[in-house]
């Protein structure tokens, strides 16, 4: 039974895991290495807890509660006890290698270690472990309290007491899972990656502007934002990194990146957490 859980990163991906696992009763150990974005994480939570609050998802009074099972750490041997970690840092296979052997290390053998990648192989991290049985991917979207989805990947080793133990959780988070197999991308980037990347071709040959790219993909066909908006929400780097896997993991040219998207994340137009990105903000 899994009951307490840490959080390793908390970027925006994974103080949304907190929260989440937080509100259906579980305690968070989480850490970043940067104090700076944990106390930053810790605000978030606070502000989107009392945005639920307002819209009647959860009762006020229990704000406090939710928050107190959040305990920030200061490094990754504090998760010794954890039944589950998961992993939430950047998109980076050399990082997440490095973290997963840690992990391993520090935390109770019979602890799940899981992966909020959203395109790097399960079957690879795993193997840098001891327990690749008990390593799996746990792709939350975001924002995590708001989506329904988390996409559950099995590596070629993982076991199926660590699956049934996942979709398990999943559901009592409230969430809905789709299982994927490991291949790059697992199911929505391999699907929403590549029209990401078309749409910022198209910015690039002057079929039309952002804004026009993106009207169109939101009022012709119903998406609730426009490709360009949403990897600027994103982040540019990390949709450049995902579409980077899944370019080198299929050696297919239909996967390569837009040199548009290339010289901007060079130049540090990252999206809207830089400031700049296919839009201002």
């Amino acid at each position: 039974m899994i009951k307490a859980v840490g959080v390793l990163g908390a970027g925006q991906m994974g103080n949304g895991i907190a929260h989440v696992f937080a509100q259906h009763e579980h305690p968070v150990l989480l850490y970043d290495i940067s104090a700076a974005q944990l106390e930053k994480a810790l605000k978030t939570i606070t502000q989107n807890l009392e945005r639920q609050a307002k819209k009647e998802i959860i009762d006020a009074a229990k704000i406090p509660e939710i928050l107190g099972r959040i305990t920030a750490v200061k490094g990754i041997s504090e998760f010794a006890a954890c039944d589950l970690v998961i992993e939430a840092a950047n998109e980076n296979e050399a990082l997440k290698f490095d973290l997963f052997r840690q992990l391993d290390e520090m935390v109770n053998k019979e602890a799940i270690l899981a992966s909020n990648t959203s395109s790097i192989s399960i079957t690879k991290i795993a193997a840098v472990t001891n327990r690749p049985d008990k390593v799996i991917g746990m792709h939350f979207m975001n924002p995590v309290p708001v989506m329904q989805l988390v996409e559950v990947i099995r590596g070629l080793a993982t076991s199926d007491e660590t699956f049934q133990t996942t979709a398990s959780l999943v559901e009592k988070l409230g969430k809905v899972m789709a299982v994927s197999q490991d291949y790059p991308g697992f199911i929505v980037n391999r699907v929403l990656m590549p029209m990401i990347n078309e749409a910022i071709f198209a910015l690039y040959e002057g079929v039309a502007t952002a804004e026009d790219i993106d009207k169109g993909m939101k009022l012709g066909t119903n998406h609730p934002m426009g490709p360009l908006a949403l990897a600027d929400l994103i982040g540019l780097d990390t949709t450049l990194a995902i579409i980077t896997v899944l370019y080198e993991g299929f050696k297919d040219p239909k996967f390569r990146p837009c040199p548009l998207l290339v010289k901007m994340v060079n130049a540090g137009y990252l999206g809207k957490k830089s400031g700049r990105g296919f839009y201002t903000y």
